[in-house]
């Protein structure tokens, strides 16, 4: 029986609505640890809850995206403005032997080593997770000098290789992946 292009295209959209509705909202999603605030990021399917830490002007961080086990994730800050390069980055990814790896990396250039480095800032209780398609990275920050008027940017790759990851698309929303973001509560 052949398909008609009506059927064809209804089929699509069923499709369309089960993929978008099985990504779960921040505000609907659970860990066993409870974050006071969260945010939907606006492009890679990506969404960073977060609890700010007044006493010593850390953020605790939980980023998750969608990604398949070969790819990677990254949440950064930039001290110095909303950009890739200058950002203070902690990257996510399964290495080769099957465990989950995240270390922070400055970003210094427009091609990073991706390698591990030290941060402008302090990172502690830094850890991974994977399921259901869904990276997260944990981690707090800080302490941060501003955490009212903050630039990040947060990432994704389709592969890594020799436990590197490799370079992002250079187009859409891999391009438009930063903002302000202000963590104090209001």
């Amino acid at each position: 029986m052949a398909l008609t292009s009506r059927s064809t295209m209804l089929i699509s959209m069923v499709i369309f609505v089960v993929q978008v509705s099985s990504a779960q909202e921040c505000s609907n999603y659970n860990f066993n640890q409870v974050f006071n605030s969260c945010i939907d990021l606006p492009v890679l399917q990506a969404h960073l809850h977060w609890n700010y830490i007044p006493s010593t002007k850390s953020i605790q961080i939980a980023y998750r995206a969608n990604q398949t086990s070969r790819g990677w994730i990254a949440y950064a800050i930039n001290p110095s403005g909303p950009a890739m390069v200058g950002s203070q980055a902690i990257v996510a990814f399964q290495s080769s032997n099957g465990s989950l790896v995240a270390y922070p990396t400055p970003i210094t250039s427009d091609k990073p080593s991706m390698q591990p480095g030290a941060l402008s800032f302090q990172v502690s209780n830094l850890s991974a997770a994977y399921a259901n398609n869904e990276m997260t990275i944990f981690a707090i920050l800080g302490p941060l000098e501003d955490a009212a008027n903050v630039s990040h940017v947060w990432q994704a790759g389709d592969s890594v290789e020799n436990d590197i990851p490799q370079p992002h698309a250079t187009s859409g929303p891999n391009i438009q992946s930063m903002g302000i973001i202000n963590f104090i509560p209001s």
